[in-house]
């Protein structure tokens, strides 16, 4: 069933970012954008999550009813705030059941003593594992720890195959190798 369909879809912010791309995102399926840095990528994450950039042209239809999740490359500021990580997934209704050993050790402990790559993994799991059908994965690698990108994979394919659509922007390509099922490139709209 399809959660969402493009056809020559262009975004931007002031002005179209990339040429049109094309493609179908199904239950159970990993779509991968890839491209050259400052392409687009992220902004078609941002103009299909309701984050600011626009549709140019193009067609978008989403299925009725579909819920998203949206994860974007850049972490919050969180010095200071005094948060744990146990209480960040009760905040967010997120489950612990399944998280990494390495991490799941850490999850009372302050988030702002976490390191970046722990923090970005905690974010990620709980993005990962709320109640939505469509998730938008903007570089789930970056800042992350090696423990967390060597899970990465498999834990983006488990939750596809809980019947939910993922769109990940990546320039990974073991990632992509690994988990995705469709690769779509995006170019940049002056080339």
């Amino acid at each position: 069933m399809k959660l969402l369909e493009t056809r020559e879809l262009v975004t931007g912010w002031s002005r179209p970012a990339h040429r049109p791309v094309s493609f179908t995102v199904e239950r159970g399926k990993i779509i991968a954008l890839t491209g050259p840095n400052g392409a687009g990528k992220s902004t078609i994450l941002a103009a299909l999550s309701n984050g600011g950039a626009q549709v140019f042209s193009g067609h978008l239809q989403f299925e009725a009813e579909a819920r998203m999740g949206f994860l974007s490359q850049h972490l919050p500021p969180i010095e200071g705030l005094p948060l744990s990580g146990a209480e960040l997934l009760a905040l967010t209704g997120v489950s612990s059941v399944g998280l990494p050993a390495w991490l799941e050790s850490r999850l009372h402990h302050r988030l702002d003593t976490l390191s970046g790559g722990q923090r970005q993994f905690l974010v990620f799991w709980s993005i990962l594992q709320a109640k939505a059908d469509l998730l938008l994965v903007d570089e789930p690698g970056n800042h992350m720890d090696k423990d967390g990108q060597a899970v990465l994979s498999d834990i983006l394919r488990t939750r596809a195959g809980e019947n939910i659509g993922i769109i990940l922007v990546t320039h990974d390509q073991k990632l992509i190798q690994d988990c995705c099922d469709e690769q779509v490139i995006v170019e940049p709209f002056g080339e």
